[in-house]
């Protein structure tokens, strides 16, 4: 999904706050500026349909909670607010406020690519995300064939990446759980649905 700047001004956090949760629709905010997140493919969806159960069955005996894309997250460290695809928390989750619309300690991290969202997905929004304290995986899901690349925090707060191909398995490092990649993919390139 790839985001489109809103109305030109410049806002601050509380304005966007209260303007985005009387929305339809959801938009990041970043540096003072709102951007309107735009729609997803097919493939896009049943990717993080299937992600989000694989990630509530991995996770169902641990003291873990797993969201969708509407659950909004805040980098600290430089003020994103924005929606991953999906997201895990264990133990208690922490948010900006009142609200518990937008968690500050995801563990887990997730986003599906699209041709829109991929260079940024990888760059700009991987480096911001990396400064979240919590985040132990960072997990990037091609749309257009089945490759999952996983990014794992290791010693020193160097990142590892793994790909992650058919009848492979993604270890998650900070919950201790594993996600099959036929899972993950289970219909996605099934036309005849």
């Amino acid at each position: 999904m790839s985001a489109q700047p809103v109305e030109k001004r410049t806002w601050t956090a509380q304005e966007y706050l209260v303007w985005e949760r009387q929305q339809p629709t959801r938009h990041e905010f970043f540096q003072g500026e709102v951007f309107a997140m735009g729609g997803a493919t097919r493939e896009h969806n049943l990717l993080v349909v299937n992600i989000t159960a694989e990630l509530r069955n991995a996770l169902r005996k641990k003291p873990c909670e797993t969201y969708p894309s509407d659950m909004r997250v805040k980098v600290p460290a430089t003020g994103l607010y924005t929606y991953p695809d999906a997201s895990v928390v264990c133990g208690k989750p922490e948010f900006e406020d009142g609200g518990m619309d937008t968690l500050l300690n995801p563990l887990v991290l997730v986003e599906v690519l699209s041709d829109s969202s991929e260079r940024y997905d990888r760059g700009k929004k991987f480096e911001q995300y990396r400064s979240i304290p919590s985040l132990t995986d960072y997990v990037l899901v091609s749309q257009d064939h089945v490759l999952v690349e996983h990014f794992r925090r290791g010693e020193g707060g160097t990142w590892v990446l793994s790909e992650v191909r058919a009848g492979g398995r993604v270890a998650l490092s900070g919950p201790e759980c594993g996600l099959e990649v036929d899972e993950i993919y289970f219909k996605v390139f099934d036309k005849s649905a």
